[in-house]
């Protein structure tokens, strides 16, 4: 991770420590990967999944899958808060695609494993 991204995740952190959360309202933000049409990744975070993949599908979330448009989502994970999430984001977009594809894997079976043992 860039020197420059470190210290600004750091002082966030730093002022997460001493904010309050809202009463009875746990901060929880997620980590998406969305695969683009012509096969590249996007990683992003959100408070709203469904809301955020609306927007990326109807063009209206970033310039980079706007134009590389349909895109699906491929894996998500949540996070504690969204200084963690950004965190997690600089890890993340700092992965070489295989890896990112190994974390997606990863999740496909976990959420696999998952509702096979529901049943």
């Amino acid at each position: 991770m860039e020197k420059k991204y470190k210290k600004m995740l750091r002082v966030m952190e730093e002022k997460e420590k001493t904010r309050l959360p809202e009463e009875g309202k746990p901060e929880l933000w997620f980590l998406y990967i969305l695969e683009c049409a012509d096969g590249s990744y996007y990683t992003g975070i959100t408070k709203d999944l469904d809301r955020r993949l609306a927007m990326h599908t109807s063009g209206k979330a970033s310039r980079y899958t706007r134009s590389r448009r349909p895109v699906r989502m491929l894996y998500h994970e949540s996070c504690p808060s969204r200084t963690s999430a950004l965190v997690r984001e600089c890890e993340v977009k700092a992965y070489p695609r295989r890896r990112k594809e190994a974390l997606v894997r990863r999740g496909l079976a976990l959420q696999s494993a998952a509702e096979a043992f529901k049943d």
